[in-house]
């Protein structure tokens, strides 16, 4: 199943007031940019084919491809002054870098690659700048044994602040942190159908537009994930997560723990 990523924002929480043009999903974790990390996700799974949405700063993403380095997370022999591996991550990849525009909001992006879709009835859609070690092998499933036309998956809130109840005369009578709340907030890691395209207008949104109005007509369906699912929103959130990998905590990083799921 193809997957498409949308790598083009501008990510300016993440800037903290830096000028550079790297764009969010080449910040690094560990060795690798968070863009890696998410592909490596999807391969595990076995799924290879990627669609890359490209915008701002897409000269960065093309460039750490066109140059990549399999000795930087793979065992390798020298010998003779030649290198060979002895395991690989991206061989079996295939990726299609398409130009989608500098402003263009994700829905539109989406539409601008559905030719490369090869009108295939399902695809996965992501940020490329979300970590989760969601089971997606029983994502993908529950999606076909359903009618819905799109499925996401939807974690709780990720807000560390409190929610009070009060009287009409200002008493609190209680405090309940965010996440305890009955709530549910979109964590990306899209199932789509063909469908979606009809729902999406000219610079629409893909959550607003293409699954707002599948829900009207109750045809999206939601994959609840109380599991490990970490955004890269701000420059503290992209640190928290090298740090976890510095220190051997990945729990996204299903690759490592054992043989590879195919689709």
């Amino acid at each position: 199943m193809k997957v498409v990523l949308f790598c083009g924002g501008y990510g300016m929480r993440m800037r903290n007031g830096d000028a550079s043009d790297v764009p969010k999903p080449m910040a690094m974790v560990g060795p690798r940019p968070l863009i890696w990390h998410v592909m490596r996700y999807y391969a595990h799974f076995g799924h290879t084919e990627f669609i890359l949405c490209l915008g701002y700063g897409a000269h960065h993403i093309k460039e750490f491809f066109l140059n990549y380095q399999e000795t930087t997370s793979n065992d390798f022999v020298l010998r003779g002054g030649r290198t060979e591996l002895l395991s690989t991550d991206i061989a079996d990849w295939t990726i299609s870098f398409v130009q989608t525009g500098i402003e263009s909001p994700i829905g539109e992006r989406l539409r601008r690659v559905r030719e490369h879709l090869d009108g295939d009835e399902m695809f996965l859609a992501n940020y490329a700048d979300v970590l989760t070690d969601a089971p997606l092998d029983q994502i993908v499933e529950r999606f076909e044994r359903s009618d819905a036309g799109a499925s996401m998956m939807v974690v709780p809130p990720q807000s560390s602040f409190h929610c009070v109840e009060m009287d009409e005369g200002g008493r609190i009578g209680a405090i309940t942190p965010v996440s305890d709340m009955p709530l549910w907030e979109n964590g990306g890691y899209f199932v789509l159908r063909q469908e979606v395209f009809d729902h999406i207008p000219e610079n629409g949104d893909l959550v607003a537009d293409g699954c707002g109005e599948l829900a009207k007509r109750g045809r999206l369906l939601a994959y609840p994930y109380r599991g490990f699912w970490k955004p890269t929103d701000t420059v503290k959130e992209r640190f928290a997560l090298d740090e976890a990998y510095t220190h051997g905590e990945r729990p996204w990083a299903l690759w490592e723990r054992g043989q590879r799921v195919h689709a």
